[in-house]
């Protein structure tokens, strides 16, 4: 990725090269990258130019990895397996896991004030990224994810809760960057928080069906891992029919949200239900 810092010597006049090697690896190792599509997506829908919207695509999946990283470590979700090959903190070691999230974590507020054009675009996708990675968004999620481990008064309202944060805020931020990119009006961003809003939340439940119904090798990571860490999921709330009907009513919910952006959001509808299916 053109935006990854160059190793340096041991005085760190350029990024470390443990650090560097850490942050790729993780960066590098494949994945959805669903959060820069949906940004690619959301400034095409919206009329704008995808190829300046890349920047931005390229920050949300370095904030995203960055979160991936940090959820594995043993504090958190202490898995071993990620993207199909060892977690960073198991290729590496604790502290370079954690500096490299540190790091891919604010490398990518850099790539959006130097990148992004026009100078309003980059601070209002700075914002955005801020408010929907930081403690009112998806670290919020996390940390309420893990208050509810192991409790047993899981609600429908406390499980959206959770993962409209967790989830939600980083894909919906997705949206709105891009349509920021694309100087798209208030009509075009309130329609891509609604359907960002319906699409976070049928993503997590096709993840918690994976957990319990998905295939390892396919998935890169460890299934039956909610269940033995005491995790609220929709299938250990709805059960596996009534999440899998849950998931269609909020596809159905996405498509129609993005009604006003007429045949410009066909991409982001045929998405929408495209998640239905996944298997990893």
């Amino acid at each position: 990725m053109r935006y990854l810092p160059e190793s340096g010597d041991a005085l760190g006049v350029r990024c470390p090269a443990r650090l560097g090697q850490a942050m790729s690896y993780s960066l590098m190792a494949g994945g959805k990258r669903l959060r820069p599509v949906l940004c690619l997506l959301a400034a095409e829908a919206c009329g704008g130019d995808v190829e300046a919207a890349l920047p931005a695509a390229c920050a949300l999946e370095m904030v995203h990895t960055y979160s991936l990283i940090h959820d594995d470590l043993p504090a958190m979700d202490d898995d071993d397996l990620r993207r199909g090959r060892p977690t960073c903190h198991k290729a590496f070691d604790e502290a370079t896991a954690i500096l490299a999230g540190d790091g891919l974590l604010t490398l990518a507020f850099e790539v959006l004030a130097r990148h992004v054009r026009p100078a309003e675009a980059a601070a209002g996708c700075v914002r955005v990224l801020a408010e929907a990675a930081g403690p009112e968004g998806m670290v919020a999620g996390q940390m309420a994810d893990l208050e509810a481990e192991g409790r047993d008064d899981a609600t429908l309202e406390a499980l959206e809760a959770i993962h409209r944060r967790k989830t939600g805020a980083l894909l919906r931020g997705s949206l709105r960057m891009g349509g920021i990119i694309a100087g798209a009006d208030e009509t075009c961003l309130r329609a891509l928080d609604s359907y960002g809003h319906a699409v976070g939340l049928a993503f997590q439940i096709i993840d918690d069906l994976l957990d319990v119904q998905g295939d390892e090798a396919k998935l890169g990571k460890r299934v039956n891992k909610d269940s033995q860490l005491g995790k609220w999921t929709y299938p250990g709330l709805l059960g596996i029919e009534g999440s899998r009907r849950r998931a269609r009513q909020l596809a159905d919910e996405a498509a129609l949200a993005l009604v006003p952006l007429g045949p410009r959001g066909e991409r982001l509808r045929a998405l929408a239900l495209d998640l239905l299916e996944r298997d990893r």
